[in-house]
């Protein structure tokens, strides 16, 4: 548990020389979630957000070291807020969920 029974949960993905972090509320996962006001919908999936729970610290630390940061829920969010990592006005919404992608340029 991270913080007050509230689970995270977060996958790596090694794409080329990309590192990607996904990391949700894992209450989230198979949830469906509109997009806009059609009947589109994303579905929250384990298979790239992963089923594997972390502590706050394992977060923390793929997110600093990830070149693409997909972060979907309430406390991811505001863990990488808290920590520096991510600005209170830089999170947006998918489905009503905050929702947020960090995106790291290296030379």
């Amino acid at each position: 548990m991270v913080n007050g029974g509230v689970e995270v949960v977060m996958r790596v993905h090694r794409v080329r020389r990309e590192v990607v972090v996904a990391a949700c509320d894992a209450e989230l996962l198979g949830r469906e979630l509109p997009l806009g006001r059609g009947s589109a919908k994303v579905k929250v999936s384990p298979q790239f957000y992963g089923e594997r729970k972390v502590a706050r610290e394992e977060l923390v630390w793929a997110i600093q070291h990830g070149t693409i940061v997909n972060l979907l829920g309430a406390l991811v969010c505001q863990i990488a807020q808290e920590e520096g990592l991510l600005a209170e006005d830089h999170t947006g919404t998918l489905g009503g969920v905050p929702h947020a992608e960090i995106v790291s340029f290296t030379p």
